[in-house]
């Protein structure tokens, strides 16, 4: 009897240990991390929009998709969108909406997608620049001749930051 227990008896002490290291660690860096995120989030609101200040917008918009709403003093909004292209929630980027309702740019938070293939969705500037000036999602794009599923994550990213943008207009811009 005592055989059995014993080793049953050390694997769950080492499991306790290592959970509550796991729990130490992840109490250490979630500041830094945060931070980082943050940092990496308003660089990339700079390069959408110039130097500026954004306020982030708490928005309950039912896609799952959407990280975060930002919106500049002068009316301009920043959506943060992560979905999936070939790899899963491998296209996380960010959707510069001007005032007027358009996309006017969109700026790479991550990209986790297949080297020299799907990321041509950020390294072809021609891909993205179809994207700027619509106000609504379309049907209609050209997709990069072998990154299809990486351009139709691209593309949805889009029309999900549109989407939530022309749903919810008021209460973006009203902060």
């Amino acid at each position: 009897m005592k055989d059995k227990i014993k080793p049953t008896l050390v694997l769950t002490v080492i499991c306790v240990i290592a959970s509550l290291l796991l729990a130490f660690a992840y109490e250490l860096t979630k500041d830094r991390i945060a931070e980082q995120k943050a940092e990496k989030f308003n660089s990339s609101v700079e390069a959408l929009f110039g130097k500026t200040d954004s306020k982030t917008v708490q928005l309950k918009c039912g896609y799952d998709e959407i990280q975060t709403i930002a919106v500049t003093p002068d009316k301009k909004t920043v959506i943060q969108v992560c979905t999936d292209g070939y790899s899963k929630g491998g296209i996380n980027i960010l959707v510069g909406i001007d005032e007027n309702g358009a996309v006017s740019g969109i700026e790479f938070v991550s990209l986790g997608e297949t080297p020299g293939l799907g990321s041509k969705v950020r390294d072809e500037a021609d891909f993205r620049k179809q994207f700027y000036g619509l106000t609504q999602p379309t049907d209609s794009f050209d997709a990069i001749s072998g990154a299809t599923f990486s351009s139709k994550g691209m593309k949805h990213a889009v029309d999900i930051a549109l989407k939530v943008y022309n749903e919810n207009k008021e209460a973006i811009i009203g902060g």
